[in-house]
């Protein structure tokens, strides 16, 4: 607190925000920088679709999310895997879930064959499960935020 300049001496209650504006810039740009980093699983360059359906179950991480950046390359969740024990894992993170929340989702690439995620969803189908989501992005309209 401050005293007031010429008058009677009293005390000035104004709040200096000044300290309290620059700790929040900086809890800002910390934020900025570290959201990116806390996205779950793998990057990968999904297809675009007009009409992609959200599901926010698969930012949770108990969801079984299979990634394929790459061919010949799988991940799920963070860790890499081979094809040959996707099924496994994937028991593994479903077992405890009721049957109505086993829904595993296939990240895949652009650029990845399709021979190599129908090899997939066939294993993930040999594990016992039928409830398979494909994850695609929005596809941006040509014309810009008014449409057309």
């Amino acid at each position: 607190m401050g005293m007031a300049v010429g008058g009677k001496g009293a005390l000035v209650a104004d709040i200096n925000v000044t300290p309290m504006v620059d700790v929040m810039l900086v809890l800002l740009i910390i934020f900025m920088v570290i959201a990116p980093m806390l996205q779950s699983g793998v990057s990968v360059v999904l297809p675009k679709s007009k009409y992609p359906e959200p599901d926010p179950n698969i930012i949770k991480d108990t969801s079984a999310v299979v990634a394929i950046p790459n061919d010949n390359e799988f991940y799920i969740g963070r860790d890499k895997v081979t094809k040959d024990d996707i099924p496994t894992r994937i028991k593994n993170i479903l077992k405890d879930k009721p049957a109505s929340d086993q829904v595993v989702y296939v990240k895949s690439s652009q650029g990845v064959k399709y021979g190599t995620v129908v090899a997939v969803i066939d294993s993930i189908r040999d594990a016992g499960f039928d409830r398979i989501g494909l994850v695609a992005e929005k596809e941006r309209s040509a014309g810009g935020p008014g449409g057309q």
